[in-house]
């Protein structure tokens, strides 16, 4: 791989976020060479973002009490905290004529996914809420803003459980995530015509935290408070990507109340083809892809099986979709298309769906 690929500018280290105004015109050429994204988006890209409101809250959540809050002299071992919560920013435009959308990031991953691209892009969080989406982007429980549980760790350091019950966390290495993403089939090859900002490559590693998520019940907290969440925005499409992306049908299954519509970018996994499909009739529902699927043996079962599972919905009655980007005439996606050089020509075709599929 040339060293290029492999490294950012100094500069573009040192400064990823260039100004806004050099980024929204080097958008606006990318978008032309590129033969990607409409003129209105270019426009959009430049013009100043107007909204109506913006904020923060959590949902869910519970109390913990423990002897084994810390190990630290300076602070307490005993007390009560807060865990199990899942963080929502949330922006509102001014006139908020189109469904509300919650987006749920994926594996070693946070809210971040869709906020600026590495290459400093816009986000899908700004492009949705410039079509006229209220918007609501989530850290999952245990991961970003959403606090962990230090208890079990702290046990084991102060020797009063062993080792063996330290939790499952993990960290997905630049090597494997590497495949793991498709930006080739193995560290540092490249797919042909694979579309993601490899020049940008260190900013993305950043956006990598680790995964706590094998310590959690199942489901994971996550779901009942996306749940709470649409009942709550009462009319609302959840867009789930990769280790999330059956949370969004785990949702409907525990309650359809205020889900209009399902969005699931390259599932780690679909419901069963074989199992309860009642909770999925008549809402709509699109399972995404990019390119290169089957040349990976991690997700070529996992498309397989969505395949078999929209088939199955369908058959009992439901309204589901799956596409790939290829044959809609966008080849060359990695896994973490919402990052990629056509990121809003996908944005832009996914907004279309949306309108042309979900009602309130």
């Amino acid at each position: 791989m040339a060293a290029h690929e492999n490294t950012m500018n100094d500069k573009n280290r040192e400064n990823p976020m260039r100004d806004r105004s050099i980024r929204g015109a080097i958008a606006f050429v990318t978008a032309a060479l590129l033969g990607g994204c409409a003129a209105t988006t270019s426009m959009q890209a430049d013009a100043p973002l107007t909204i109506a409101r913006q904020g923060s809250f959590f949902v869910g959540g519970h109390d913990v009490q423990s002897d084994t809050l810390s190990v630290l002299p300076a602070y307490a071992p005993s007390g009560t905290i807060s865990v199990e919560q899942m963080y929502v920013h949330y922006q509102v435009p001014v006139s908020p004529d189109l469904l509300s959308l919650v987006f749920i990031h994926g594996c070693c991953l946070t809210g971040k996914t869709w906020e600026s691209t590495p290459d400093g892009r816009m986000g899908w969080d700004e492009f949705f809420v410039r079509k006229g989406h209220p918007v609501y982007v989530i850290d999952q429980v245990a991961r970003g803003r959403s606090a962990v549980d230090p208890s079990v760790i702290n046990a084991a350091k102060a020797g009063k459980t062993p080792p063996t019950q330290l939790p499952p966390v993990f960290s997905a290495g630049h090597e494997s995530a590497w495949a793991i993403f498709r930006f080739g089939p193995e560290y540092p090859k490249v797919f042909p015509g694979m579309q993601f900002p490899l020049e940008a490559q260190a900013e993305f590693w950043r956006q990598m935290v680790a995964d706590w998520s094998a310590t959690l019940p199942t489901p994971n907290p996550t779901v009942p408070a996306l749940s709470e969440l649409a009942r709550t925005l009462k009319s609302t499409v959840l867009i789930s990507h990769s280790q999330s992306g059956i949370y969004p049908f785990q949702v409907a299954a525990l309650n359809r109340d205020g889900v209009a519509g399902l969005v699931s970018i390259e599932p780690a996994a679909c419901p069963a083809a074989d199992g309860d499909l009642k909770p999925y009739v008549g809402l709509p529902i699109l399972v995404l892809w990019g390119d290169y699927v089957d040349l990976a043996p991690r997700w070529a079962p996992r498309l397989k099986a969505c395949r078999e599972f929209v088939r199955a919905a369908n058959v009992a009655g439901g309204k589901a979709e799956l596409v790939l980007l290829g044959d809609v005439g966008m080849p060359g996606h990695s896994h973490m298309l919402m990052q990629d050089r056509e990121s809003l020509k996908i944005a832009d075709w996914l907004a279309s769906w949306i309108a042309t599929h979900v009602t309130r």
